[in-house]
C-alpha cells in the first residue's frame, strides 16, 4: 500500500494534458505523477523535466536513455523504476537480447563500446557515494560529447529523483509495468515488492 493514494487521473486538467506523454512512452499514466498531482505544480514542474531529459538531440536514443534510466533503478533496488524503464525500453526498439544482456554488458556484444562507457557512467553516478572517477570520466569522454553526457547524467539524475520518490512513497505498480517486470526482468529475479496495490 503506498504512502499516499494517488488522485485520479482527471485530477488536474494541465497535468492530464501534460501526462499523455506518457501514454507514447509507457501506454499508460504513472502512478507516481498522480500522486505528484496532489500538489500540481510538483507534477506539472516533473512532467516538463522528464519530457526535457528525454528529448533526442542525435546519438543518445530513446531507447539507450531508458536502459540507462533502468540500471540507474536497479543499482538503487527501486523496482518500480525497474519495471517502468524496461518496458519504455522495448517499447522504443530494444531487442530481447539487448535487454536479456543488459546486466552482461560488459561481455556482450549486443552493445557498442560508447554505450558501455554509458552504462558504467550510471552505475559510478547512481552508486552511494558517488563512484565517478577519472577512468570512467575519461572513457566517457572518448565515445560522447559535452552535450551527449549532460544527456546522459540527466537520465541518472531524473531517476535518482524517481527511485528517491517510488520506494519512500512505496508507489503502487501498474499492471503494464508489473507484466513487463515479470516477463522481461525473469533472470533477474525481479519481483513487484513494495509496489503492490
Amino acid at each position: 500500500m503506498p504512502l499516499v493514494t494517488p488522485l485520479s487521473q482527471d485530477h488536474d486538467q494541465e497535468v492530464t494534458e501534460l501526462a499523455k506523454f506518457f501514454n507514447e512512452t509507457l501506454g499508460f499514466c504513472p502512478n507516481s505523477v498522480l500522486t505528484m498531482q496532489i500538489r500540481p505544480a510538483i507534477a506539472r514542474a516533473f512532467i516538463n523535466l522528464n519530457k526535457a531529459v528525454m528529448e533526442n538531440h542525435g546519438r543518445v536514443t530513446s531507447e539507450l536513455k531508458r536502459l540507462v534510466g533502468y540500471i540507474t533503478s536497479a543499482n538503487t533496488g527501486c523496482r518500480y523504476c525497474e519495471a517502468h524503464t524496461i518496458l519504455a525500453a522495448q517499447r522504443y526498439g530494444g531487442t530481447d537480447s539487448r535487454l536479456a544482456q543488459i546486466w552482461q554488458f560488459r561481455e556482450s556484444d549486443v552493445f557498442t563500446a560508447g554505450e558501455k562507457a554509458a552504462f558504467e557512467f550510471a552505475l559510478a553516478a547512481s552508486s552511494v557515494p558517488n563512484a565517478v572517477d577519472n577512468t570512467i570520466e575519461s572513457e566517457l569522454k572518448k565515445y560522447w560529447d559535452d552535450g551527449e553526457i549532460v544527456e546522459i547524467l540527466g537520465v541518472i539524475s531524473l531517476f535518482g529523483y524517481l527511485n528517491r520518490w517510488n520506494d519512500s512513497m512505496g508507489t503502487s505498480l501498474e499492471s503494464g509495468a508489473i507484466d513487463a517486470g515479470e516477463t522481461l526482468l525473469k533472470q533477474n529475479n525481479w519481483e513487484v515488492g513494495k509496489h503492490q496495490s
